[in-house]
């Protein structure tokens, strides 16, 4: 359960944080020490040391980072020698500074960079009309400029199978999900040829990610992900759906696929195979459907509790949609509904046997814990947003109640008529490669089953609108 610190333990706490940045940046003065947002396993402060803005970010306690971030700060040192924009590197945990104590085992200081790195922002706002066109070729000119990295100058880079990886991720989760395994099966059946494998792939190369200022990109943020692959990965993972954030154009909402392309192209030398970016496109949009699985697993399972964490679980829908608009058209199914307002619901646990994980009474639970241990105590920048979050959810729940058990029941009905009990068995076959020979059968009730999960947790979305 959520917990908040006392204001006085949080004070003193932040002093000392304030005198160990002082002492890992040359003993200058530390003023406006403000914690920003940060994914699970992340925190990241602004402060200014002498009047130089600077960045810290550092693994939060109990965080699964063990060979610190001397890794990273060594992909940002080989960037910017192939002249791809990114923060300087001021001190890090391996440089091993005296009085960094207070910072913990694994932390790295950079300078801040001035621009937005906002998505809704970038997209909309008035100030960055200019960049937007600009944006799909400076990203194509970097990306081909991080992809000429030397791997031998960056320590402990993994590799590997990603296909394979993501789908051991799915198989830990434990969930059922027969549009990833109509995903997979496609992949399986479709792979390109052996990309240059041992090249450094920038791996969460998107929006959110990516400062930009009025004339474009000013620089390439969180390289936590880095690892050799296929270049390919970085050009698909920024075309898929979810970092449009709403907007039409395929490549990060900002720009077309031969703007990137083509300034790819001219920085590297080398052509790119449409049909292999579409692999991986469909990859990287299976990819974050399976993080979205595991985000959700990570809060119900008690790692980190949080009512963000528990909303992405029923997110997962979202990215089954757009996985099943990139493979091959099959038929479209028959419309999901949802019923009216004092329909019967779901039952004593929430459960209604087709929507994803967390249950409606789960979803109530991380939203308590929230008002409980968050709202009811402070009220902050990140509460603030959780709480929208929190309003997402409810919205959510009510949605589930008033639809009740109908659409479980249609979805075991379709499925019986392919002649299973559940998603588990569903999955399994199409796995297996037994329900080849029927694939727009099984599409359609994949289909079926998507959609009217996406009516309860964004009905917007299939017309466009992310909500």
């Amino acid at each position: 359960m959520a917990t908040t610190e006392p204001a006085e333990a949080r004070a003193r706490r932040q002093s000392e944080l304030a005198g160990a940045l002082a002492a890992v940046t040359g003993g200058a003065a530390v003023s406006g020490l403000r914690r920003l947002s940060g994914g699970a396993s992340r925190e990241t402060w602004a402060f200014d040391a002498g009047g130089r803005p600077l960045i810290l970010q550092r693994e939060r306690p109990g965080g699964m980072r063990t060979a610190g971030m001397g890794t990273e700060a060594a992909l940002l040192r080989a960037a910017a020698d192939q002249g791809v924009p990114v923060p300087g590197v001021v001190a890090t945990d391996a440089d091993g500074p005296d009085g960094a104590a207070a910072l913990g085992t694994a932390w790295m200081v950079v300078e801040r960079v001035p621009g937005e790195t906002i998505a809704r922002r970038i997209l909309r706002d008035d100030a960055y009309a200019a960049a937007r066109p600009r944006l799909a070729a400076q990203c194509g000119d970097a990306l081909a400029r991080i992809h000429r990295i030397d791997p031998a100058a960056v320590p402990r880079l993994a590799g590997g199978d990603q296909a394979a990886q993501i789908r051991a991720a799915l198989d830990a989760v434990g969930d059922a999900h027969p549009a990833f395994e109509l995903g997979f099966r496609w992949l399986d059946r479709n792979r390109p040829a052996p990309g240059a494998a041992d090249t450094v792939v920038h791996g969460d190369f998107r929006n959110g990610n990516l400062v930009v200022g009025p004339d474009g990109l000013a620089a390439v943020l969180d390289w936590e992900l880095a690892h050799r692959g296929d270049p390919l990965e970085d050009l698909g993972w920024l075309c898929v759906r979810a970092w449009r954030f709403g907007a039409e154009p395929r490549v990060g909402g900002f720009g077309e696929v031969d703007e990137l392309v083509g300034a790819y192209e001219a920085t590297s030398g080398e052509a790119v195979d449409r049909a292999a970016l579409h692999w991986w496109e469909v990859l990287g949009t299976l990819k974050w459907g399976i993080i979205c699985a595991v985000q959700a697993h990570t809060h119900l399972t008690g790692v980190v509790r949080s009512v963000e964490l528990a909303a992405i679980g029923r997110r997962v829908c979202e990215v089954e949609h757009d996985l099943l608009l990139l493979l091959p058209a099959g038929p479209a199914g028959p419309a999901a509904t949802v019923g009216p307002p004092g329909a019967p619901g779901a039952g004593d646990d929430g459960a209604s046997g087709l929507h994803d994980a967390p249950t409606a009474t789960q979803l109530l639970e991380a939203v308590r814990e929230f008002l409980e241990g968050d709202v009811m105590a402070t009220a902050e920048g990140r509460v603030r947003f959780h709480a929208r979050v929190a309003g997402r959810v409810l919205a959510i729940v009510e949605r589930e109640l008033a639809a009740g058990e109908g659409p479980a029941r249609d979805h075991a009905a379709r499925l019986a008529g392919l002649g299973f009990a559940g998603d588990g068995e569903l999955a399994a076959a199409v796995r297996s490669g037994a329900l080849d020979g029927r694939a727009d059968e099984v599409t359609a009730v994949v289909r079926a089953a998507v959609a009217a999960k996406l009516a309860v947790a964004n009905p917007a979305y299939a017309g466009g609108d992310r909500g």
